[in-house]
């Protein structure tokens, strides 16, 4: 394989490159979903459980779109 083909495949493929380097550090891939615990006030929770009523909307998703 040329020179030129090999860096036309990285060039088209870039970001899938950059995830799998970073796969690589981290083992992580950007669309993976962890869980985590964490602490909310009662008010809160209940105006996450009024919204996904509204929504249809996980909770998790919810929160998700709000930092995104």
């Amino acid at each position: 394989m040329k020179v030129s083909e090999i860096n036309q495949i990285l060039k088209e493929n870039k970001e899938a490159f950059e995830i799998l380097e970073n796969y690589d550090k981290t083992h992580e891939l950007p669309f993976q979903r962890k869980r985590i615990d964490i602490t909310l006030s009662v008010a809160t929770i209940n105006k996450l459980k009024e919204m996904k009523k509204k929504t249809g909307k996980p909770i998790s998703r919810i929160i998700e779109e709000r930092f995104l």
